[in-house]
């Protein structure tokens, strides 16, 4: 069956780092698009990356741009999201998505995304 499992999240300190990983199986790794989306308590859902299969274009929130990186290994299956000078406004659950396209990020809209991680809690706090 289909799989997203992330991993790499916890506790990070104001202006620190973590990197997100997420491993894919159960569908063909290469034609899709993944991404990462995320929700904080009491906020709604928000697109935070995606790194389209077909342009090779990447997308950033623009309250992440400059500070996270999205990247993929084929061979490995999986996707990263580098996150730097995190803030706590980045406390979420981070979802790892996949979707043939990027649409879903372009239009904010994810009711039809085609797969979803079961999420990751990022923390930020001193």
């Amino acid at each position: 069956q289909v799989q997203l499992v992330e991993s790499g999240g916890g506790l990070v300190r104001p202006g620190g780092s973590l990197t997100l990983s997420c491993a894919a199986s159960g569908f063909t790794f290469g034609q899709y698009s993944l991404g990462w989306l995320r929700q904080a308590p009491g906020k709604e859902r928000e697109g935070v990356s995606c790194l389209d299969s077909v342009s090779g274009r990447t997308y950033y929130g623009d309250s992440v741009k400059g500070r996270f990186t999205i990247s993929r290994d084929n061979a490995k299956k999986t996707v990263y999201l580098q996150m730097n000078n995190l803030n706590p406004d980045d406390t979420a659950v981070y979802y790892c998505v996949a979707d043939p396209r990027c649409s879903w990020f372009a239009w904010g809209e994810y009711n039809g995304v085609n797969y979803w991680g079961k999420g990751i809690q990022v923390t930020v706090s001193s």
